[in-house]
Protein backbone atom coordinates (compact mmCIF):
# COMPACT_ATOMS: atom_id res chain seq x y z
CA UNK A 1 0.00 0.00 0.00
CA UNK A 2 1.08 3.53 -1.25
CA UNK A 3 1.01 5.58 2.14
CA UNK A 4 1.37 9.27 1.64
CA UNK A 5 4.67 11.22 3.17
CA UNK A 6 3.67 13.75 5.82
CA UNK A 7 3.35 17.10 4.62
CA UNK A 8 5.10 19.89 6.98
CA UNK A 9 4.52 24.00 7.13
CA UNK A 10 7.03 26.03 5.58
CA UNK A 11 6.10 28.22 9.16
CA UNK A 12 7.18 25.04 10.94
CA UNK A 13 10.30 25.49 13.84
CA UNK A 14 13.27 23.82 11.66
CA UNK A 15 16.39 22.66 13.76
CA UNK A 16 19.62 21.73 11.59
CA UNK A 17 22.22 19.22 12.98
CA UNK A 18 25.56 18.76 11.35
CA UNK A 19 27.12 15.53 11.73
CA UNK A 20 31.08 16.77 10.61
CA UNK A 21 33.77 13.50 10.04
CA UNK A 22 35.95 15.94 11.42
CA UNK A 23 39.23 17.50 8.98
CA UNK A 24 41.35 14.60 9.27
CA UNK A 25 41.24 11.17 7.56
CA UNK A 26 40.44 8.82 9.67
CA UNK A 27 42.60 6.16 7.45
CA UNK A 28 45.42 8.10 6.77
CA UNK A 29 45.16 11.59 8.43
CA UNK A 30 44.94 13.41 4.93
CA UNK A 31 42.83 16.90 5.42
CA UNK A 32 39.57 16.61 4.53
CA UNK A 33 37.45 18.54 1.83
CA UNK A 34 34.03 19.05 1.70
CA UNK A 35 32.32 17.10 -1.67
CA UNK A 36 28.83 17.62 -1.03
CA UNK A 37 26.10 16.26 2.40
CA UNK A 38 22.98 13.41 2.69
CA UNK A 39 20.23 15.40 4.05
CA UNK A 40 16.98 13.49 5.64
CA UNK A 41 14.68 15.10 7.53
CA UNK A 42 13.15 13.35 11.11
CA UNK A 43 9.66 14.81 12.24
CA UNK A 44 9.50 15.86 15.76
CA UNK A 45 7.36 18.04 18.49
CA UNK A 46 8.32 20.58 20.80
CA UNK A 47 6.41 19.02 23.98
CA UNK A 48 3.59 21.73 25.69
CA UNK A 49 4.17 23.09 28.91
CA UNK A 50 2.93 25.14 31.71
CA UNK A 51 4.42 28.32 32.44
CA UNK A 52 3.56 30.80 35.12
CA UNK A 53 3.93 34.37 34.60
CA UNK A 54 4.35 36.57 37.59
CA UNK A 55 3.51 40.28 37.27
CA UNK A 56 5.51 42.14 39.44
CA UNK A 57 4.50 46.31 39.58
CA UNK A 58 7.02 48.32 40.78
CA UNK A 59 6.35 51.15 43.65
CA UNK A 60 8.02 53.89 43.32
CA UNK A 61 8.47 57.45 45.13
CA UNK A 62 9.29 60.79 43.91
CA UNK A 63 12.48 62.23 45.62
CA UNK A 64 11.42 65.50 45.50
CA UNK A 65 7.70 65.47 45.73
CA UNK A 66 7.24 61.60 47.70
CA UNK A 67 4.39 61.01 44.68
CA UNK A 68 3.78 57.41 44.75
CA UNK A 69 4.21 55.90 40.89
CA UNK A 70 2.67 52.53 39.42
CA UNK A 71 2.18 51.28 36.25
CA UNK A 72 -1.98 50.07 36.00
CA UNK A 73 -2.57 46.24 36.12
CA UNK A 74 -2.64 44.88 32.94
CA UNK A 75 -5.74 43.66 31.81
CA UNK A 76 -6.51 39.82 31.92
CA UNK A 77 -8.92 37.51 29.47
CA UNK A 78 -10.85 36.74 32.00
CA UNK A 79 -11.05 39.54 35.00
CA UNK A 80 -10.11 38.18 38.00
CA UNK A 81 -8.93 34.76 36.97
CA UNK A 82 -5.33 33.38 36.52
CA UNK A 83 -6.39 31.70 33.09
CA UNK A 84 -3.54 33.84 30.25
CA UNK A 85 -4.85 33.92 26.83
CA UNK A 86 -2.96 31.05 25.62
CA UNK A 87 -4.37 28.91 27.87
CA UNK A 88 -7.41 29.60 27.24
CA UNK A 89 -7.57 29.01 23.43
CA UNK A 90 -5.73 26.05 23.99
CA UNK A 91 -8.66 24.85 26.56
CA UNK A 92 -11.38 26.29 23.65
CA UNK A 93 -9.92 24.43 20.59
CA UNK A 94 -9.29 21.20 22.78
CA UNK A 95 -12.98 21.44 24.33
CA UNK A 96 -14.79 22.42 21.18
CA UNK A 97 -12.87 21.91 17.83
CA UNK A 98 -10.53 18.94 18.79
CA UNK A 99 -13.56 17.41 21.41
CA UNK A 100 -11.89 16.90 24.17
CA UNK A 101 -13.81 16.06 27.54
CA UNK A 102 -12.79 18.59 30.25
CA UNK A 103 -11.88 15.56 32.53
CA UNK A 104 -9.53 14.50 29.83
CA UNK A 105 -7.84 18.28 29.78
CA UNK A 106 -7.91 17.63 33.48
CA UNK A 107 -5.14 14.50 32.85
CA UNK A 108 -2.86 16.53 30.80
CA UNK A 109 -2.82 19.45 32.45
CA UNK A 110 -1.80 17.46 35.24
CA UNK A 111 0.80 15.97 33.19
CA UNK A 112 2.25 19.04 32.77
CA UNK A 113 2.13 19.64 36.76
CA UNK A 114 -1.41 21.86 37.12
CA UNK A 115 -4.48 20.87 38.60
CA UNK A 116 -7.09 22.84 37.13
CA UNK A 117 -10.75 21.07 38.49
CA UNK A 118 -13.29 20.10 35.74
CA UNK A 119 -15.65 22.93 37.44
CA UNK A 120 -12.63 25.79 36.86
CA UNK A 121 -12.19 24.72 33.33
CA UNK A 122 -15.99 25.07 32.72
CA UNK A 123 -16.34 28.32 33.98
CA UNK A 124 -13.22 29.57 31.79
CA UNK A 125 -14.89 28.69 29.22
CA UNK A 126 -18.37 29.80 29.75
CA UNK A 127 -16.50 33.16 30.99
CA UNK A 128 -14.59 33.65 27.59
CA UNK A 129 -17.55 33.40 25.57
CA UNK A 130 -18.82 36.03 27.08
CA UNK A 131 -15.75 38.12 27.05
CA UNK A 132 -15.95 37.18 23.10
CA UNK A 133 -19.88 37.65 22.60
CA UNK A 134 -19.33 41.13 21.33
CA UNK A 135 -17.50 39.46 18.10
CA UNK A 136 -19.91 36.49 17.60
CA UNK A 137 -22.88 38.83 17.54
CA UNK A 138 -21.05 40.51 15.01
CA UNK A 139 -20.42 37.29 13.09
CA UNK A 140 -24.33 36.61 13.63
CA UNK A 141 -25.40 39.91 12.07
CA UNK A 142 -23.10 39.59 8.57
CA UNK A 143 -24.15 35.92 8.53
CA UNK A 144 -27.86 36.03 9.39
CA UNK A 145 -28.05 38.95 7.38
CA UNK A 146 -27.23 37.09 4.23
CA UNK A 147 -30.06 36.31 1.32
CA UNK A 148 -28.95 33.03 0.67
CA UNK A 149 -28.55 30.43 3.55
CA UNK A 150 -27.74 27.34 4.33
CA UNK A 151 -29.55 25.77 7.31
CA UNK A 152 -29.90 22.11 8.98
CA UNK A 153 -29.78 20.75 12.37
CA UNK A 154 -28.52 18.17 14.74
CA UNK A 155 -29.77 16.30 18.05
CA UNK A 156 -27.55 16.60 21.34
CA UNK A 157 -28.03 15.35 24.61
CA UNK A 158 -28.36 17.74 27.17
CA UNK A 159 -28.60 16.90 31.42
CA UNK A 160 -31.27 18.10 32.93
CA UNK A 161 -31.55 17.36 36.87
CA UNK A 162 -34.97 18.50 36.93
CA UNK A 163 -36.50 16.30 35.20
CA UNK A 164 -34.41 12.98 37.34
CA UNK A 165 -36.07 15.15 40.26
CA UNK A 166 -39.38 13.89 39.23
CA UNK A 167 -38.22 10.40 38.55
CA UNK A 168 -38.79 10.46 34.81
CA UNK A 169 -35.60 9.01 33.72
CA UNK A 170 -32.09 9.56 33.79
CA UNK A 171 -32.11 12.94 33.38
CA UNK A 172 -31.18 13.35 29.81
CA UNK A 173 -33.25 15.67 26.99
CA UNK A 174 -32.52 16.02 23.66
CA UNK A 175 -32.01 19.40 22.90
CA UNK A 176 -30.65 20.98 18.68
CA UNK A 177 -27.78 22.67 17.29
CA UNK A 178 -28.94 25.09 14.18
CA UNK A 179 -26.58 26.09 11.84
CA UNK A 180 -26.80 28.42 9.19
CA UNK A 181 -23.83 28.90 6.65
CA UNK A 182 -22.94 31.39 4.08
CA UNK A 183 -20.20 30.64 1.86
CA UNK A 184 -19.99 32.28 -1.08
CA UNK A 185 -17.06 30.56 -1.99
CA UNK A 186 -18.47 27.93 -4.68
CA UNK A 187 -19.36 31.09 -6.86
CA UNK A 188 -16.65 33.54 -6.34
CA UNK A 189 -18.85 35.98 -4.08
CA UNK A 190 -17.72 38.77 -2.41
CA UNK A 191 -18.84 38.27 1.07
CA UNK A 192 -16.52 36.37 3.47
CA UNK A 193 -17.82 32.59 4.84
CA UNK A 194 -19.36 31.89 8.48
CA UNK A 195 -21.73 29.66 10.08
CA UNK A 196 -23.70 30.78 13.33
CA UNK A 197 -24.88 27.95 15.71
CA UNK A 198 -27.83 28.58 18.23
CA UNK A 199 -29.02 25.91 20.69
CA UNK A 200 -32.42 25.31 21.11
CA UNK A 201 -33.87 22.83 24.19
CA UNK A 202 -36.37 21.19 21.76
CA UNK A 203 -37.14 20.73 18.07
CA UNK A 204 -40.08 22.93 18.11
CA UNK A 205 -40.62 25.47 15.15
CA UNK A 206 -40.78 28.58 16.30
CA UNK A 207 -37.08 28.24 17.52
CA UNK A 208 -36.09 28.45 13.29
CA UNK A 209 -38.85 31.72 13.10
CA UNK A 210 -36.78 33.34 15.58
CA UNK A 211 -33.36 32.53 13.97
CA UNK A 212 -34.58 33.50 10.91
CA UNK A 213 -36.68 36.84 12.23
CA UNK A 214 -34.87 39.46 10.31
CA UNK A 215 -33.30 37.41 7.39
CA UNK A 216 -35.46 36.45 3.91
CA UNK A 217 -34.10 35.76 0.19
CA UNK A 218 -33.36 31.90 -0.34
CA UNK A 219 -32.98 29.04 2.33
CA UNK A 220 -31.21 25.90 1.57
CA UNK A 221 -32.37 23.37 3.76
CA UNK A 222 -34.04 19.92 4.27
CA UNK A 223 -37.59 18.62 4.36
CA UNK A 224 -38.13 19.42 8.24
CA UNK A 225 -41.85 20.90 8.45
CA UNK A 226 -40.72 23.93 10.67
CA UNK A 227 -39.63 25.28 7.66
CA UNK A 228 -42.72 25.40 5.43
CA UNK A 229 -44.68 28.51 7.25
CA UNK A 230 -41.27 30.52 6.08
CA UNK A 231 -42.45 29.68 2.22
CA UNK A 232 -45.68 30.67 2.26
CA UNK A 233 -46.95 34.41 1.23
CA UNK A 234 -47.41 36.67 3.51
CA UNK A 235 -49.96 39.38 3.76
CA UNK A 236 -48.45 40.87 0.93
CA UNK A 237 -48.58 37.83 -1.51
CA UNK A 238 -44.63 38.00 -1.07
CA UNK A 239 -42.89 35.23 0.34
CA UNK A 240 -39.70 36.08 3.02
CA UNK A 241 -38.00 32.50 1.52
CA UNK A 242 -37.48 30.70 -1.93
CA UNK A 243 -36.87 26.97 -0.63
CA UNK A 244 -33.79 25.64 -2.08
CA UNK A 245 -34.02 21.65 -1.90
CA UNK A 246 -31.07 19.36 -1.15
CA UNK A 247 -29.94 16.74 -4.02
CA UNK A 248 -27.64 14.93 -2.12
CA UNK A 249 -30.31 14.12 0.48
CA UNK A 250 -32.68 12.42 -2.45
CA UNK A 251 -29.46 10.64 -3.82
CA UNK A 252 -28.90 9.41 -0.22
CA UNK A 253 -32.70 7.99 -0.20
CA UNK A 254 -32.01 6.27 -2.99
CA UNK A 255 -28.37 5.34 -1.95
CA UNK A 256 -29.80 3.44 0.98
CA UNK A 257 -32.19 1.43 -1.09
CA UNK A 258 -29.71 0.31 -3.67
CA UNK A 259 -27.52 -0.83 -0.69
CA UNK A 260 -30.00 -2.86 0.90
CA UNK A 261 -32.08 -4.40 -1.93
CA UNK A 262 -29.62 -3.22 -5.38
CA UNK A 263 -32.63 -2.20 -7.36
CA UNK A 264 -31.85 -1.37 -10.93
CA UNK A 265 -34.50 1.85 -10.80
CA UNK A 266 -32.42 3.17 -7.44
CA UNK A 267 -29.21 2.49 -9.37
CA UNK A 268 -30.63 4.66 -12.21
CA UNK A 269 -31.52 7.41 -10.17
CA UNK A 270 -27.94 7.37 -8.40
CA UNK A 271 -26.64 7.50 -12.16
CA UNK A 272 -28.76 10.20 -13.41
CA UNK A 273 -28.23 12.41 -10.32
CA UNK A 274 -24.42 11.46 -10.73
CA UNK A 275 -24.35 13.08 -13.95
CA UNK A 276 -26.08 16.38 -12.76
CA UNK A 277 -22.94 16.55 -10.00
CA UNK A 278 -20.09 16.15 -12.74
CA UNK A 279 -21.66 19.33 -14.59
CA UNK A 280 -21.74 20.82 -11.28
CA UNK A 281 -18.12 19.58 -10.53
CA UNK A 282 -16.96 21.86 -14.25
CA UNK A 283 -18.51 24.88 -13.11
CA UNK A 284 -17.10 24.55 -9.30
CA UNK A 285 -15.17 28.15 -8.49
CA UNK A 286 -16.78 29.71 -11.55
CA UNK A 287 -19.11 33.17 -11.05
CA UNK A 288 -22.26 32.79 -11.02
CA UNK A 289 -23.27 33.91 -14.12
CA UNK A 290 -20.88 31.19 -15.82
CA UNK A 291 -22.80 28.55 -13.72
CA UNK A 292 -25.80 29.20 -14.54
CA UNK A 293 -25.21 29.54 -18.51
CA UNK A 294 -23.79 25.68 -17.96
CA UNK A 295 -26.72 24.53 -15.88
CA UNK A 296 -29.32 25.82 -18.30
CA UNK A 297 -27.31 24.23 -21.08
CA UNK A 298 -26.43 20.87 -19.99
CA UNK A 299 -28.44 20.46 -16.65
CA UNK A 300 -31.99 21.58 -17.39
CA UNK A 301 -32.21 18.63 -20.11
CA UNK A 302 -31.25 16.26 -17.20
CA UNK A 303 -33.06 17.49 -14.85
CA UNK A 304 -36.52 17.45 -16.98
CA UNK A 305 -35.53 14.08 -18.09
CA UNK A 306 -34.95 12.95 -14.69
CA UNK A 307 -38.90 14.16 -13.87
CA UNK A 308 -40.43 12.84 -16.65
CA UNK A 309 -38.50 9.36 -15.96
CA UNK A 310 -39.47 9.15 -11.74
CA UNK A 311 -42.79 9.66 -12.49
CA UNK A 312 -43.06 7.11 -15.02
CA UNK A 313 -41.22 4.64 -12.57
CA UNK A 314 -44.07 5.83 -9.72
CA UNK A 315 -46.76 3.47 -12.48
CA UNK A 316 -44.30 0.40 -11.86
CA UNK A 317 -43.42 0.30 -8.26
CA UNK A 318 -45.53 -0.44 -5.15
CA UNK A 319 -47.52 3.29 -3.75
CA UNK A 320 -46.11 2.52 -0.22
CA UNK A 321 -42.51 1.43 -0.77
CA UNK A 322 -39.41 3.29 0.16
CA UNK A 323 -39.14 4.02 -3.66
CA UNK A 324 -42.12 5.13 -3.66
CA UNK A 325 -41.29 7.86 -1.10
CA UNK A 326 -38.20 8.81 -2.51
CA UNK A 327 -39.74 9.54 -5.45
CA UNK A 328 -42.65 11.05 -3.99
CA UNK A 329 -39.74 13.46 -1.72
CA UNK A 330 -38.36 14.72 -4.72
CA UNK A 331 -41.73 15.43 -6.78
CA UNK A 332 -43.33 17.13 -4.46
CA UNK A 333 -40.25 19.99 -4.22
CA UNK A 334 -39.95 19.73 -7.53
CA UNK A 335 -39.88 23.61 -7.87
CA UNK A 336 -37.23 23.85 -4.77
CA UNK A 337 -35.14 21.02 -6.51
CA UNK A 338 -35.07 23.09 -9.50
CA UNK A 339 -34.10 26.38 -8.35
CA UNK A 340 -30.24 25.82 -8.56
CA UNK A 341 -31.43 25.80 -12.23
CA UNK A 342 -32.48 29.74 -12.24
CA UNK A 343 -29.88 30.75 -9.82
CA UNK A 344 -26.22 30.50 -10.43
CA UNK A 345 -25.12 31.34 -6.40
CA UNK A 346 -27.60 28.18 -5.44
CA UNK A 347 -26.15 25.03 -4.61
CA UNK A 348 -26.80 21.53 -5.89
CA UNK A 349 -27.19 20.71 -2.52
CA UNK A 350 -26.90 21.63 1.60
CA UNK A 351 -23.60 20.10 1.98
CA UNK A 352 -22.51 23.28 3.44
CA UNK A 353 -24.17 23.14 6.35
CA UNK A 354 -23.90 19.33 6.50
CA UNK A 355 -20.52 20.07 6.73
CA UNK A 356 -20.55 22.92 9.76
CA UNK A 357 -23.01 19.97 11.91
CA UNK A 358 -19.81 17.07 11.39
CA UNK A 359 -17.72 18.74 14.40
CA UNK A 360 -21.11 17.83 16.90
CA UNK A 361 -21.58 14.23 15.67
CA UNK A 362 -17.85 13.85 16.07
CA UNK A 363 -18.09 15.82 19.26
CA UNK A 364 -21.11 13.45 20.84
CA UNK A 365 -19.14 10.10 20.89
CA UNK A 366 -16.55 12.13 22.88
CA UNK A 367 -18.42 14.35 25.29
CA UNK A 368 -21.32 12.28 24.88
CA UNK A 369 -23.72 15.15 26.42
CA UNK A 370 -23.96 18.81 27.60
CA UNK A 371 -24.10 19.35 31.08
CA UNK A 372 -26.85 21.97 30.63
CA UNK A 373 -29.09 24.09 28.67
CA UNK A 374 -25.83 26.85 29.30
CA UNK A 375 -23.01 24.40 28.38
CA UNK A 376 -25.31 23.74 25.12
CA UNK A 377 -25.41 27.30 24.65
CA UNK A 378 -21.73 28.06 25.35
CA UNK A 379 -21.07 25.01 22.95
CA UNK A 380 -22.66 26.83 20.15
CA UNK A 381 -21.60 30.20 21.05
CA UNK A 382 -17.65 28.57 20.63
CA UNK A 383 -19.08 26.50 17.59
CA UNK A 384 -19.58 30.15 16.11
CA UNK A 385 -16.34 31.46 16.68
CA UNK A 386 -14.28 28.48 15.91
CA UNK A 387 -15.77 27.35 12.56
CA UNK A 388 -16.07 30.57 11.27
CA UNK A 389 -12.29 31.00 11.67
CA UNK A 390 -11.64 27.36 9.98
CA UNK A 391 -13.77 28.84 6.84
CA UNK A 392 -11.91 31.54 6.73
CA UNK A 393 -8.41 29.76 6.84
CA UNK A 394 -7.61 31.03 10.14
CA UNK A 395 -5.77 28.79 13.17
CA UNK A 396 -8.47 28.79 15.60
CA UNK A 397 -6.05 28.73 18.17
CA UNK A 398 -4.26 31.31 17.04
CA UNK A 399 -6.71 33.88 16.53
CA UNK A 400 -8.54 33.19 19.76
CA UNK A 401 -5.00 33.77 21.50
CA UNK A 402 -4.30 36.57 20.28
CA UNK A 403 -8.06 37.84 20.71
CA UNK A 404 -8.60 37.20 23.99
CA UNK A 405 -5.28 39.12 24.86
CA UNK A 406 -6.22 42.26 22.78
CA UNK A 407 -10.09 42.86 23.38
CA UNK A 408 -10.20 44.35 26.32
CA UNK A 409 -8.09 47.04 25.18
CA UNK A 410 -9.16 47.45 21.81
CA UNK A 411 -11.47 50.33 21.02
CA UNK A 412 -15.35 49.48 20.47
CA UNK A 413 -15.69 51.07 17.53
CA UNK A 414 -12.80 49.07 15.90
CA UNK A 415 -13.85 45.99 17.10
CA UNK A 416 -14.61 44.62 13.57
CA UNK A 417 -11.07 44.39 13.09
CA UNK A 418 -11.13 40.90 15.33
CA UNK A 419 -13.40 39.63 13.07
CA UNK A 420 -11.93 36.16 11.54
CA UNK A 421 -12.62 37.12 7.94
CA UNK A 422 -10.44 40.55 9.24
CA UNK A 423 -8.24 39.32 11.59
CA UNK A 424 -4.22 40.38 11.53
CA UNK A 425 -2.27 39.16 14.45
CA UNK A 426 -1.10 42.05 16.88
CA UNK A 427 2.53 41.15 15.94
CA UNK A 428 2.28 41.97 12.28
CA UNK A 429 -0.09 44.96 13.08
CA UNK A 430 2.79 46.13 15.18
CA UNK A 431 5.11 46.01 12.58
CA UNK A 432 3.16 47.83 10.20
CA UNK A 433 3.11 50.17 12.71
CA UNK A 434 6.48 50.72 13.21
Amino acid sequence: IMRRRPRVSEKAVRERKELDPGTRCPDCGGELRLVGEDASEILDMIAAQMKVIEVARLKKSCRCCEKMVQLPAPSRPIPGSMAGADLLAYILVSKFDDHLPLYRLNEIFARMGADIPDSTLADWCGRAMRVLQPLIERIETAIMGSDLLHADDTPIRVLDRSLRDKGLGKGVKKGRIWTYVRDQRPWVGGAPPGAVYYFAPDWKEEHVHHHLRQTSGILQADGYKGYAKLYEPGSGGTCRFREAACWAHLRRDFHDIWTSNKSEIAREALDRIGALYDIEREVAGQPADIRLAARQKHSKPKVEAFRVWAEAQLTRIPGKGDLAKAFHYGLSRWASFGLFLEDGRVAMDNNAAERALRPIGIGRKNWLFAGADTGAETLARAMTIIETAKMNSVDPQAYLADVLDRIHDHKINRLNELLPWNWTPAAITCAKAA
